[in-house]
């Protein structure tokens, strides 16, 4: 016995109404290394040892695409707002129209998303946000997972790119659980 549910929408492999184009990001090496820019409503987690310049390529990324008229905002749960302004003006972009942001709460997080509807969004890193609807601390498994699989969710609704930044552990692997890897759509290591 079948319970009863709604048939989905099968479609062949030729005739893509809306064909997928890549947003390039200005940094040549970054989108190399994407398959030639940033995909509409993709999710990517950058990991890589601390120090080793994640945070510093991102806000270069997220600065060149907002110099180019894309709205882009850079969440931030590491560093204050303080912070990234000192290192936006280390790399010369301190007149990027780039929106920052110091926040962990993933309730609040969405909202902005949803009223601002960027066209990138950056979160910085993944472990610090936490769910409200969870007891569990900030940075446990089931923490990462819920915001990882939220934001993910989120982007691809609403069609934003995002790039979730992931703390690697002494073992080199992202922290928190492996599942994360396969909830994304590109893991980039560092």
């Amino acid at each position: 016995n079948l319970r009863e549910g709604k048939m989905v929408e099968l479609v062949g492999l030729s005739g893509n109404k809306n064909p997928v184009t890549r947003q390039k990001t200005g940094i040549e090496e970054f989108d190399r290394v994407l398959g030639g820019g940033l995909v509409k409503a993709s999710t990517i987690l950058v990991g890589g040892d601390p120090g080793i310049g994640k945070s510093t390529l991102l806000l270069q990324v997220a600065s060149s695409m907002a110099n180019k008229g894309a709205n882009v905002i850079y969440v931030s749960g590491e560093e204050s707002a303080d912070q990234l302004r000192m290192r936006g003006k280390r790399l010369g972009e301190e007149k990027s129209p780039i929106r920052i942001a110091a926040e962990t709460n993933l309730r609040d997080i969405l909202t902005t998303i949803d009223n601002e509807k960027p066209d990138l969004i950056i979160i910085d890193s993944i472990q610090t946000v936490y769910s409200d609807q969870l007891d569990n601390a900030p940075g446990s498994i089931s923490q990462v997972r819920s915001s990882v699989m939220e934001l993910t969710t989120f982007a691809k609704k609403c069609g934003i790119s995002a790039i979730l930044v992931g703390h690697v552990t002494k073992e080199g692997q992202i922290a928190g659980p492996r599942l994360v890897e396969h909830m994304v759509d590109t893991v980039l290591y560092f």
